[in-house]
């Protein structure tokens, strides 16, 4: 069983996905909004997805109560005392600006009340950030060129990467080559979603296309060995996060889960926890939840571990402190043990 002490970081991690019923409620009170739920229980019994869709539809109903830059902040700051509580020393956290812009809170507003939280991050919880701005792909490349306009003109500083995420049937990464293309100019780190419920040529268009360093999710490339072979080879990092799969029925169960595959197949597979709010545990709960379903080895959860400093976009430094910070640990385990 593994012990929320172990030193992790967490890659694939949707802020506006870490929206307990609780603070939902609480904001929209503040705020005056109305939500359709007659309490934090009923809330939480619409948590049922049948499908990645249905779970989009009430997660942006219940972003709609998010409004100020206290509100931003609040929920950053939520989501980094739960992630202390799972090991997590450091985040690279995605959000989603179009989904508030076409709600008319201006991007300048959500940016600056998720900084209020991230640029304390260390101090106030022991963990490092970074800000990874999204695209929703389901909307157009031109709205997307919109967002990274306005992002590249207020504090652009505040970026380490940019992504592509939300529905992915029918929406490929090569609708978003171009703005992609933009933002490496940049001098932006690309990532995207792709091989979830996509097909395995959604994460080669990701990678040829978007030039992504980190596919996201990525469990289908097992369909393709062709696929197999180059993500070994390149050491390309795949954020899989396993509630999640499960949840939106890409797999059955978690012992139908693939990720002890992905290892065995050499790849840098890491575990994160997506929209933890929604899908039934955060970063840690997920390690519990497949060791459990998996049977995965010491030596497993650590190259887990360890693969997500290695997949970060820290400095190298950085990287090795922190290995050095899960060696550590590891090796007080087997003295105490």
């Amino acid at each position: 069983m593994h012990d929320p002490s172990l030193p992790k970081a967490e890659l694939h991690l949707h802020i506006e996905g870490t929206f307990e019923p609780e603070l939902m409620f609480a904001i929209a009170e503040r705020n005056g909004v109305t939500i359709p739920y007659s309490s934090v229980e009923a809330l939480r019994d619409a948590y049922n997805f049948s499908n990645l869709q249905s779970f989009l539809d009430i997660y942006y109903e219940g972003m709609n109560v998010l409004r100020t830059e206290q509100d931003y902040e609040e929920l950053a700051n939520a989501y980094l005392w739960r992630a202390k509580a799972q090991g997590v020393v450091h985040a690279e956290i995605f959000f989603d600006p179009q989904a508030h812009i076409t709600r008319g809170i201006p991007y300048e507003r959500v940016l600056d009340g998720l900084w209020s939280s991230l640029s304390r991050s260390k101090e106030h919880f022991g963990i490092t950030t970074s800000l990874i701005l999204c695209f929703l792909r389901d909307q157009s490349e031109e709205s997307a060129a919109q967002t990274l306009d306005v992002a590249l003109g207020y504090h652009p500083e505040r970026l380490i990467a940019v992504g592509l995420d939300s529905a992915e049937r029918g929406n490929p990464p090569s609708k978003f080559t171009n703005v992609f293309a933009r933002a490496r100019e940049a001098g932006l780190i690309t990532v995207a979603h792709a091989g979830e419920e996509g097909p395995p040529s959604y994460i080669w268009e990701a990678l040829d296309l978007l030039k992504v360093s980190r596919v996201d999710h990525g469990v289908r490339c097992l369909e393709d060995p062709a696929l197999v072979d180059r993500l070994r080879r390149e050491r390309m990092p795949l954020t899989v996060c396993p509630l999640s799969n499960v949840k939106l029925r890409v797999f059955d169960t978690l012992a139908h889960h693939n990720l002890k595959a992905l290892l065995a197949a050499g790849l840098c597979a890491t575990i994160n926890s997506d929209d933890p709010a929604y899908f039934g545990g955060y970063v840690n709960d997920n390690y519990v939840a497949v060791q459990a379903a998996l049977g995965l080895s010491p030596a497993d959860r650590h190259t887990l571990a360890k693969n997500s400093f290695e997949a970060s976009f820290i400095s190298e430094a950085e990287k090795q402190r922190y290995i050095a910070l899960l060696d550590e640990t590891d090796e007080v385990r087997e003295v105490l043990a």
